[in-house]
Formats: C-alpha cells, sequence, structure tokens
C-alpha cells in the first residue's frame, strides 16, 4: 500500500467535494518575529502589546496576511501540490483577530473546475475556511489555481465557473476589529498623522521604497507556512518547468506590498478584505520589489465612529520604481513591471 502522498492533479478534483486539511497550527509570537524579520512590517497595532491595548485589543494581534498564509499553507497538500500557478483571489474576509497561542486549521470546498484548451491542466476553484481552537470561523477566502493533470487524456468533470463577487460591500467589514478607544491612538507613535478623513478618492500614493528578495528569505517563508507547493522549493523540479528557477509564492509578493505600503499608509492597521486580486507575473530571487497604491472608495461602517474603511488598489512592481505609477503598457495588457494587481478594504481610525 502507497503512504505517500503525490498530490492531487486536476482530474482527481470533484466539484462540491468538501476537504478537512491536516495539520493544525499554533501559531506563536515567534512567527510574528520570523514574519517581521522576513517583510519587515511597521504596523503599530500589530508590532506593540502596550498600543494595542491602550486602544481596546486584549494585545497585539498577528498580522493578517500570516494569518492568510497559515491558513492558505494548511490547503497547499491537498489543493496545489502539482499546481503551475496561484492565479487568484476573491471574497476575502478576515472574521475575527488571531492571536499569539491560538491554533489555526482549515477546511476547503471545491466550488469550480475548468479544464485548459492544450488538456494538460485544468483551474480550481476553491473556497477555504480558517477557524481557531475554538472552532470561530477567522478567515473565509476563495482562490482559483492552475493544476497539471497526471494524464491529458485523463476524463475531466463537466465545467463549472462560480460568480465570484468584484468587491465585498463595506457593511461586510469591522466585525474582525474591536471598539477602540481613539483617545489613546497616538498617530506620532502609530507613524503617521493621516487618518480615514485624509485621504481622497482617486488619490495615488507611490511608497517609494524597494527590497529586493533574496533565494533564503522566500524559502524560509514558505516554510514557515508549511507551504509543500513543489514550485516553491523543489529546485530539481523547477529547472524542469517552464521557468527553470523556483517561483517565488505569490502570497510572498502580498505580503512584500502591504509592509512596503506603511510609508503613505501607516494607520491602515487592518487588512479587512480582500475583494480581489491577480498574480500577473512571476516573480524570483534577485528582483527588487516596489509597490503603489491608488484608494478606489472610502466608506464609513454602519454603526461605528471610530474607524472608517479605504478600497485600495496595490499595485507591485518588480525592478521598477513607482514614481510613474505602472500599470498598463496599453488598454489591453499590463505594464512588463507589473507582478501583483491587489484590491482590499484596510481600516483607519478616524
Amino acid at each position: 500500500m502507497i503512504k505517500t502522498n503525490s498530490g492531487r492533479f486536476f482530474e482527481d478534483f470533484r466539484q462540491g467535494e468538501v476537504i478537512r486539511h491536516a495539520t493544525p497550527r499554533t501559531v506563536s509570537a515567534a512567527d510574528a518575529a520570523l514574519y517581521t524579520a522576513l517583510y519587515g512590517p511597521r504596523f503599530a497595532v500589530q508590532s506593540s502589546d502596550v498600543f494595542a491595548h491602550k486602544i481596546g485589543y486584549p494585545k497585539s494581534p498577528l498580522d493578517d496576511l500570516l494569518v492568510f498564509h497559515v491558513v492558505f499553507g494548511k490547503t497547499v497538500p491537498d489543493m496545489s501540490l502539482n499546481a503551475v500557478a496561484n492565479l487568484g483571489y476573491a471574497g476575502c474576509r478576515f472574521l475575527a483577530p488571531v492571536y499569539p497561542g491560538d491554533t489555526l486549521s482549515a477546511v476547503s470546498e471545491v466550488i469550480g473546475l475548468k479544464e485548459n484548451s492544450n488538456r494538460q491542466s485544468g483551474v480550481v476553484y476553491v473556497r477555504s475556511q480558517g477557524f481557531n481552537q475554538r472552532n470561530d470561523l477567522v478567515l473565509d477566502y476563495v482562490r482559483w489555481v492552475m493544476v497539471r493533470k497526471r494524464t491529458v487524456d485523463a476524463p475531466t468533470q463537466p465545467e463549472l465557473v462560480p460568480t465570484l463577487p468584484r468587491a465585498l460591500h463595506p457593511e461586510a467589514l469591522g466585525d474582525a476589529c474591536p471598539p477602540l478607544h481613539l483617545h489613546h491612538y497616538d498617530d506620532e507613535l502609530a507613524g503617521s498623522p493621516h487618518r480615514w478623513a485624509d485621504y481622497e478618492i482617486g488619490e495615488k500614493i507611490d511608497h517609494v521604497d524597494g527590497m529586493t528578495v533574496e533565494e533564503a528569505e522566500h524559502q524560509i517563508a514558505t516554510r514557515l507556512y508549511q507551504n509543500t507547493a513543489k514550485v516553491h522549493f523543489n529546485l530539481y523540479a523547477a529547472a524542469q518547468d517552464r521557468f527553470g528557477k523556483r517561483l517565488i509564492y505569490g502570497g510572498h509578493v502580498i505580503s512584500l506590498a502591504r509592509a512596503l505600503s506603511f510609508n503613505g499608509l501607516g494607520n491602515a492597521f487592518h487588512v479587512a478584505a480582500i475583494n480581489g486580486g491577480r498574480h500577473v507575473a512571476p516573480l524570483f530571487a534577485g528582483d527588487t520589489v516596489f509597490a503603489w497604491t491608488e484608494v478606489l472608495d472610502r466608506q464609513p461602517l454602519d454603526g461605528r465612529d471610530d474607524v472608517g474603511a479605504l478600497r485600495l488598489r496595490t499595485i507591485a512592481t518588480k525592478n521598477q520604481p513607482c514614481a510613474a505609477f505602472p500599470l498598463l503598457a496599453d488598454q489591453k495588457a499590463y505594464d512588463p513591471s507589473v507582478i501583483l494587481d491587489l484590491d482590499y478594504w484596510a481600516l483607519l481610525p478616524r
């Protein structure tokens, strides 16, 4: 009897199947420290127990994207071990704070399948949910991933592409953020004087700084999240693939862009939702990541006068500073430097 797991191929997935993923993960302050070492985020709420407690948290919560990556990593052995690439996200909601000492587990449901025209791979749409040790839902998101077929001629299930929301409504936000004591929110310690009302729809922000990705860093990050996808850490397998080298995990790019966004969005302390995201092009070790953000919308939250929501579109580029806000090469294609197009809601103090 074969006891090892070679991962699922596209033809192995079934519409509607529910998969309970292995290896619950207790996240600790050490995980948070390593996450900071990898990306350098500086948001005060996630950096200081004292700052967080003064404004209404019991202690400093984990970075929202660290929670996302840990839950995502749980799903990889069952969903994307044989992936060509992770393609995008939609309808992602952060539903409760996660603190050091909490244990995260994940469950996924296959909600769509579409074989590619070359019959060598297909796209799997999956809704994944993360839970804490009390079985509270802390994260809910959809992603789609291109997965290889084991056999080109293998039959597949009928095509079904799910209808996904373009954006989450502001009324769906805010539950993961406790009521804040704004009289204790110190802009100077937070690193920015700019609050929710200081941003205008249509405003573009060049985050200025760049960060070069080293091979060791993305390898450590992939292992930190227990992400076992071959394309990220197996150089022998990657050498036989179309790129010929290890592909940096797309979530690594998201975290880099988010950390860079502190310069200009220092009070955007909480990612409330990800409306949609697309990994436009691959990133490899040695590339330098830059980012810029456009404010798409600004909305108050019902029943809350402590925080407001900004809908942000963050564009990450490689080897191209963002003073000119690169996005489109023409009306049909992205500029060659663009690697990430991320649409999300962030909460800021009012």
